[in-house]
């Protein structure tokens, strides 16, 4: 049995395969070595996660946020071997992952917008190019956690129309002091900015959130995918959560630039798993 895992900010989503045939899913945290430690990802996953330490996994591959070089590379290596018993492990970049899933085996461009952004052109086999993200403060153009930053902050300046900002209060009891502890005292504040993306989706006909939406997109395109050459050439293809759920607002700026709408998941794992059924040697 292979698993392979896909691991964003916030969860790692997990899928069997057995003999060609995809099995079951879990869910577990989010695993990024950037932010915590060996020890701290062999916990969470001897916490959360079905015991297969006795072995039965023949391989894993694990694609993630945060695997930026070897060192990342090698706590995941460690926690997962001392975890599932197994020593034959892929570890590679949640950009790669959501590559070889929109992709598959031919040549386009790759983009995950999700809590973050982050962008690549892929030849087909491997990441030619790729715009660094920078994260939340110096980039992640269009993603959750930048939107949600936009939002609170027009909320708090008094940006936004009155009813606007009296409706947000009421959905997020926070007071002003309590959202600048959690951006700025306590762990994952990407995370905590990122929830507020749903306000916005359930106010989007608001013009001033709509501007939020359209205005970040607008910024990721250019900033981004509009610096690869190849854009025009090939599709450009997303997945995440934010991607999926306002497509529709991608898909017209990317037209209105000129460029070519590819596929939109919510998630690379279902077709991550018929990559890898259909290309068992890599």
């Amino acid at each position: 049995m292979i698993l392979i895992a896909d691991s964003g900010s916030t969860k790692t989503e997990w899928r069997e395969v057995r003999d060609g045939i995809a099995g079951k899913s879990y869910i577990s945290s989010g695993l990024n070595p950037f932010f915590i430690s060996c020890e701290e990802i062999t916990r969470l996953l001897r916490s959360e996660f079905p015991d297969f330490s006795n072995g039965g996994v023949s391989r894993i591959f694990f694609y993630g946020t945060g695997v930026s070089n070897a060192a990342k590379a090698e706590i995941l290596r460690n926690s997962l071997a001392t975890c599932f018993g197994t020593s034959n492990l892929f570890i590679g970049s949640d950009l790669l992952g959501a590559a070889r899933s929109l992709c598959m085996n031919d040549p386009g461009i790759a983009c995950i917008i999700g809590t973050g952004s982050n962008s690549c052109y892929y030849d087909g086999k491997e990441i030619v190019a790729n715009v660094p993200p920078l994260g939340y403060i110096l980039g992640d153009e269009g993603g959750g956690a930048v939107m949600g930053r936009k939002l609170v902050s027009g909320v708090l300046k008094k940006q936004l129309p009155e009813n606007i900002i009296e409706k947000f209060f009421r959905a997020y009891p926070f007071t002003p002091a309590d959202i600048l502890e959690n951006v700025y005292n306590m762990p994952f504040p990407n995370r905590y900015l990122g929830q507020f993306s749903r306000f916005i989706a359930d106010n989007i006909d608001i013009p001033e959130i709509k501007s939020i939406i359209t205005s970040g997109f607008d910024e990721f395109i250019v900033r981004n995918v509009l610096s690869y050459p190849e854009a025009r050439k090939y599709q450009v293809h997303f997945t995440g959560s934010i991607a999926y759920h306002f497509r529709p607002f991608l898909e017209e700026l990317l037209l209105m630039h000129q460029l070519k709408p590819g596929l939109f998941t919510i998630s690379p794992m279902d077709n991550l798993v018929k990559f890898h059924i259909q290309n068992p040697h890599i």
